[in-house]
């Protein structure tokens, strides 16, 4: 494809075919442009600077009566003029749409994928980091019937693991306060690989409560393996079926495949913490993804971690939009996981 950069009359033109096509999923004919977006250009000379972008390798053209199409190099310009001119705008009903639906829910990875896809009504991806640092923040024994208690471990990112261990007898509710209290004090701050081997000096100093301490250390051995993993969650499998482009049986069986393979779906996702990252059809290396695109947006958890929100959507989706709606999103997020 030719490199040479395109005068300001051709990227009108460019913005506006990508723009209808968005809308309609239909070839753009210059008449269209030259109705509803370059009223004071004619038709001929548009479709001039039309076969001049089709020729610079921005559009495609399906049949030859008729209009034209974006190409993904098309595309590539488009998203990179909206984050190099840090225009992504604000939008606050996805951020209150986002916070009211995933409030109302316990698994809050699980129900953040069906918030965004619902709202956006594209395929939706949320990532929880690797935690391999995973620190405790707070430890608590909680009473319960017949020599037992519940043992919850809060992290610093927020995350709450809890679990029924057996305890003496012997321990109240004030024995067991004062346990957390003393744990919380020694173990704040730690990691849980951390927290396994300092078990094992506590248990000579606590003689009978074994049992807690063993508690402890069984769930955060528990959690530091799933730490150590990464945890992506997917909303709205099938809202990619809703558009034309899906329409073909093989083709839609092979896009929900990608979803059902933990390897594939990862490689869908940045290596890096940017801050958005967009990748269009054929960047992802993935045949059957040549005509989606993934817009990601980073957000963080706790100190020094981040995750991943993102959609998955055909290559024509409102990318203006879409990375409005994830820059909102990912701002609750990090603010909900914060708390």
């Amino acid at each position: 494809m030719d490199g040479r950069p395109i005068d300001a009359r051709k990227e009108r033109i460019l913005r506006a075919i990508i723009d209808d096509y968005i809308l309609t999923a239909l070839p753009v004919g210059s008449r269209t442009i030259s109705r509803k977006y370059e009223t004071s250009l004619s038709s001929a000379t548009i479709r001039n600077e039309m076969s001049d972008l089709e020729e610079l390798g921005y559009l495609a053209q399906p049949h030859v009566s008729a209009g034209r199409v974006p190409s993904v190099k098309a595309y590539r310009l488009y998203v990179d003029e909206l984050l190099e001119s840090n225009t992504v705008p604000q939008n606050p009903q996805a951020r209150e749409f986002f916070s009211q639906r995933v409030r109302q829910m316990e698994d809050v990875i699980s129900s953040a994928a069906q918030a965004i896809s619902e709202f956006t009504r594209y395929t939706a991806l949320v990532m929880m980091p690797k935690q391999l640092e995973l620190r405790v923040a707070t430890l608590q024994l909680i009473p319960m019937p017949r020599g037992s208690a519940l043992l919850v471990i809060v992290t610093d990112t927020g995350a709450i693991r809890d679990t029924v261990i057996r305890v003496s007898e012997n321990l109240d509710g004030d024995a067991l306060y004062a346990i957390s209290r003393m744990l919380t004090e020694r173990l704040a701050g730690r990691t849980l690989q951390e927290v396994q081997e300092m078990l094992g000096a506590y248990s000579r100093q606590m003689g009978g409560d074994a049992q807690v301490l063993q508690g402890i250390a069984d769930l955060a051995s528990q959690m530091a393996r799933q730490s150590a993993t990464d945890t992506v969650a997917v909303g709205g499998s099938h809202n990619i079926l809703n558009y034309p482009e899906y329409s073909d049986v093989e083709k839609a069986r092979a896009f929900l495949s990608v979803l059902e393979e933990k390897e594939k779906l990862m490689a869908l996702l940045p290596g890096q913490d940017a801050a958005f990252s967009v990748r269009i059809g054929p960047e992802m290396g993935m045949p059957e993804m040549a005509d989606c695109s993934v817009v990601t947006a980073s957000y963080q958890v706790g100190a020094g971690h981040h995750g991943f929100v993102g959609v998955i959507g055909p290559t024509r989706m409102p990318y203006g939009k879409v990375l409005s709606a994830l820059s909102a999103i990912s701002g609750a997020l990090s603010d909900m996981l914060g708390e």
